[in-house]
């Protein structure tokens, strides 16, 4: 919250003499937040059960009726936009099947309960705001900043009376007071007074595949479709389901046909050639083919190639999402969802009084997508005071996004040596991103006036886009994969990927892409299954590249990472039994592999299997 605006307020009720404003700095103040070991005790446990029934009607023959289930619950920390506590999680699938050699029909459900888990960011938020409302807190900052300014201060010694007079009667962790609000605050499922993480969200899904190579001899020729059911429940603390579950569909059919020419000796030509059709209900239906051959030289050598058009639909987040993250309300791009996000907004004084604006104002999600100025742009303003920098947003919907990919690969065998190699390219169109803009609380983007009046007051709001980017962005890359005998039975092999994204993100700084992929890995280990009778072990070695990391919770870089694992194992046939012995990340280099998460420490396991 700016000061300065604190102080116009103050200064139209009367509580501070007129002209007192002057003495305030135009400065962002926040109010002091409480650390995530407050609000979390780190707890990580899972626990997981399947079981299966399966049933064969006919002896002798192939068809078979099956049901199987899983659950899972458990408790964890997850980081998404926020950093949240998972406690309590609960899925659940569930899966009839008929099948037998030539075909398959299959439904299955799957739930989602987030049991008791919380937004631990508007946790600490929201304790803050139990003990005293941010009307108050900052009032009283203001206020006492004033007083210490006339008494002779200096800027920063006027900050830190301002925070001590308003952080008084804060709840200080461990007190009681502070475990009542923090119980309160966490079964509040309204992020504007609680913080917990509602959803019982599910989705059904069918699939089914008919194989004709028993009644066609010339060709394997292949039939399927597949339908899913969304149903979005999370009582509007994730999607915009405040009036009730979100229930929407999709459906996909397809076909492939494939050959094997033989040729002399050994040599073979397998020709394969698909093509599928996928309709959403918010989009229009495409068809997306596939043709691919793989050569078999002899049983060493294989070279095999492919190209394809794929598709990636919209996620429920991308279309649904209604959240405020704090940094920016994320706010999905289906056409029903911009007018289901509904918030309003407090006007600064200076936009009151200076430009005659009502003291609050009500935005939808129409506003992040119709009227808004890039958040780049609105940086550029502040470090500038040039208006002209402000560039116009108003992001296009969300539309499915379309790839074109092109693979050779070759997999042979050199005396001992076994080789594996692949490479790709990927062209990309309409690739879906998010965008960040700032929609001004009045005044339309682009008319030069109002609108850099409101951004130039603080009277703007942050969000987080989904949308489709035109600008070019392609990814290509290659592996490498080495597995060789050495010294009699010892396993030798290692890998390495090259990945590259081309994509020229200075010229696009509002566009998120979330590729997070390191350019450049290898793997490498060496091991004997059999070093002696029932004995054996592995060493392996893992390398990461740096890379840029971009999510909604932040954006940085991740550094280069090195780790060893080891382990050794023995078999005690009497009992049917395997113990292993092992650790991971020898080293004690502690590491991490996203932006904000905690360290990748040691550990050290052993474990007994039985196996009958």
């Amino acid at each position: 919250t700016n000061i300065k605006d604190v102080a116009l307020t103050l200064e139209g009720l009367g509580v501070l003499p007129a002209g007192a404003n002057a003495l305030v700095p135009s400065e962002i103040v926040s109010r002091t937040g409480y650390d995530e070991g407050d609000l979390t005790q780190y707890n990580a446990e899972s626990i997981k059960a399947d079981w299966g029934l399966y049933y064969r009607p006919i002896e002798g023959k192939s068809l078979e009726i099956s049901y199987v289930g899983k659950v899972g619950t458990g408790t964890t920390i997850y980081q998404g936009t926020n950093r949240y506590n998972i406690d309590g999680f609960f899925q659940e699938q569930h899966k009839l099947e008929v099948r037998n050699d030539n075909f398959f029909v299959r439904g299955y459900v799957v739930g989602d309960k987030a049991g008791d888990s919380y937004d631990m960011v508007f946790t600490g938020i929201n304790i803050n705001r139990s003990w005293k409302d941010d009307n108050t807190w900052f009032g009283e900052y203001t206020g006492a900043y004033v007083q210490a300014t006339l008494a002779g201060a200096t800027d920063v010694q006027a900050h830190a009376a301002g925070r001590a007079q308003a952080e008084s009667g804060r709840y200080l962790p461990g007190t009681p007071e502070f475990e009542a609000a923090f119980n309160t605050v966490i079964k509040d499922p309204d992020l504007s007074k609680g913080s917990q993480f509602y959803d019982q969200s599910k989705y059904y899904h069918a699939d089914g595949n008919y194989n004709f190579s028993h009644l066609i001899d010339w060709a394997e020729i292949q039939v399927g479709g597949s339908f899913r059911e969304y149903s979005l429940n999370s009582l509007g603390t994730i999607y915009t389901d405040t009036d009730g579950p979100i229930d929407y569909s999709e459906f996909g059919i397809y076909s492939q046909v494939q050959k094997t020419l033989p040729f002399e000796g050994d040599k073979s030509l397998k020709l394969t050639g698909s093509i599928r059709y996928d309709k959403s209900e918010f989009f229009d239906g495409f068809f997306s083919p596939r043709i691919s051959a793989g050569y078999t030289l002899n049983r060493d050598h294989n070279i095999r190639a492919s190209a394809q058009t794929g598709f990636r639909n919209p996620t429920t987040q991308d279309l649904f999402i209604g959240l405020d993250a704090g940094r920016a309300i994320l706010v999905g791009s289906a056409p029903d969802n911009l007018e289901q996000y509904s918030r309003d907004y407090d006007v600064s004084a200076t936009g009151q009084a200076v430009f005659q604006q009502p003291s609050s104002v009500t935005q939808t999600g129409a506003n992040a997508y119709n009227n808004s100025f890039s958040a780049a742009s609105v940086a550029a303003l502040g470090e500038t005071g040039n208006p002209a920098v402000l560039e116009v947003a108003n992001p296009n919907l969300v539309k499915p996004e379309k790839v074109t990919s092109f693979e050779i690969g070759y997999r042979g065998k050199l005396d001992k040596l076994v080789i594996d190699f692949s490479t790709y390219y990927n062209s990309y169109e309409d690739f879906i991103s998010q965008e960040v803009v700032v929609s001004p609380y009045y005044g339309q983007v682009g008319d030069g006036a109002l609108s850099v009046a409101a951004i130039a007051n603080g009277d703007f709001q942050a969000y987080s886009t989904y949308t489709n980017t035109d600008a070019n962005v392609n990814s290509y890359g290659a592996s490498l994969g080495l597995n060789m005998k050495v010294f009699g039975n010892f396993n030798l092999g290692g890998s390495y990927t090259f990945t590259k994204l081309d994509f020229d993100r200075d010229a696009n700084p509002d566009v998120m892409l979330n590729f997070n992929t390191p350019e450049h890995k290898f793997k490498a280990s060496f091991g004997n299954e059999q070093l002696f009778e029932n004995f054996g072990f592995n060493v392996s070695y893992r390398f990461s590249d740096d890379y840029y990391w971009e999510a909604t919770f932040g954006n940085g870089v991740i550094p280069e990472f090195h780790v060893v694992d080891a382990q050794i194992n023995y078999n005690v046939p009497s009992i049917k039994s395997s113990f292993k012995l092992g650790g991971t990340n020898l080293t004690g280099k502690e590491y991490y592999t996203a932006f904000g998460t905690g360290y990748i420490g040691s550990m050290y396991y052993l474990s007994w299997t039985i196996n009958n």
